[in-house]
């Protein structure tokens, strides 16, 4: 089965707990969506973050799109915790970028990497989709499409109506996008305007996400559920997911280290490459050397005992000692910017996936790590 870890990201208060949560019932492994004013949701479960109604620790849960196991990391939006999201980009395939449709680009939203958008509270006063679109373009990136439109904007009976292959407009902006990064596409069209199918379209589309070349815009509700289906859609065909070498050499990232009830060390494990189980000995920095002493592997909701956790899985360790956020397991990636460990607790940035801020001047209350 292929795998794909999904990253939740966003400003504070854009809803991005709220869509998490509306994922989580789509994929059935929930019966009831959660609340964050009842302090009922599935990922903030820290007694500060139902007290505050904010997500400060990043949390993974596992569900199912198709033939896709999603591991969804939900990441803080807070200003206050940062580094938190910070550390969850290095082990991310890709993201949901969450932008309301009142306030539009915030200080935290200026961040791009593979990701879709989706422009959520199109139900509520004041929603603008022209108007996010357009700032989307000149703070974010102009390599944008709408993936359909949003109606009855402000109501509560607000929804969103997929494009396809017979709107015109949509296919002719898709065609003028793809082919600005695409000669073959730009070369087909010139010779024979109508040599360029809907489904070639598509098919480049996903390569185009995929390469965070282009970003598809979605728009919904996370409360009243317009919109999700279409952006679930969007995550299974647009994002990637891929089969991962189970085989090859062992590669992972420790992006999140927490305590278990007897003080232990538990390692939040990215898997690359390669299979690590149960009593394999792991080579650490420093000719460190530390035996796994058990395995859980996130499935259905949660994480479960596992003999081992494979590539493109996302697995807690324990018994790795002194294990520290950034430290590579086996083989570092070629891209990996790992800081020397005795140094830093703090991973950098991935440099491939990221997409640099277009004519984006930062507010005076944005992060001092933008990109």
């Amino acid at each position: 089965m292929r795998t794909l870890n999904l990253g939740i990201l966003a400003h504070v208060d854009a809803g991005k707990t709220s869509l998490t949560e509306r994922l989580l019932y789509a994929g059935g492994l929930i019966d009831e969506i959660g609340s964050i004013d009842d302090g009922n949701t599935q990922t903030d479960t820290l007694a500060l973050e139902r007290q505050r109604g904010i997500t400060i620790k990043a949390t993974v849960v596992s569900f199912e799109i198709d033939d896709v196991t999603v591991n969804l990391i939900d990441t803080p939006g807070h200003p206050d915790v940062i580094a938190e999201v910070e550390r969850v980009l290095n082990v991310l395939d890709g993201a949901v970028l969450v932008i309301s449709a009142v306030e539009g680009v915030q200080a935290q939203t200026r961040l791009l990497m593979r990701a879709l958008l989706f422009v959520n509270k199109i139900d509520r006063a004041g929603a603008d989709a022209a108007r996010v679109l357009q700032a989307v373009s000149e703070k974010l990136t102009p390599a944008i499409v709408a993936m359909g439109s949003a109606r009855e904007l402000g109501t509560r009976g607000a929804d969103f109506a997929p494009y396809g292959a017979a709107d015109v407009a949509f296919t002719s902006r898709l065609r003028d996008l793809l082919a600005g990064n695409d000669d073959a596409i730009l070369a087909a069209f010139v010779d024979d305007e109508g040599a360029v199918s809907y489904r070639r379209l598509r098919v480049e589309l996903g390569a185009q996400t995929r390469q965070a070349l282009v970003h598809p815009v979605f728009f919904g509700s996370a409360i009243t559920g317009a919109g999700v289906d279409s952006l679930i859609a969007g995550i299974a065909e647009l994002l990637p997911a891929v089969e991962r070498d189970v085989a090859g050499p062992v590669s992972g990232t420790v992006f999140k280290v927490e305590r278990g009830p007897a003080g232990e060390t538990i390692a939040f494990v990215r898997m690359f490459s390669g299979t690590v189980r149960t009593r394999d000995r792991l080579q650490f920095p420093g000719d460190d050397e530390r035996k796994v002493t058990a395995i859980r592997v996130f499935e259905s909701g949660s994480a479960l005992e596992r003999p081992s956790v494979a590539a493109g899985r996302i697995g807690k360790l324990w018994g790795l000692g002194d294990i520290r956020i950034g430290d590579a397991i086996g083989t570092p990636r070629a891209d990996s910017k790992r800081a020397p460990r005795r140094r830093s607790k703090r991973s950098s940035f991935p440099a491939a996936p990221m997409t640099a801020p277009r004519s984006a001047s930062p507010s005076p209350s944005s992060p001092s790590r933008t990109r």
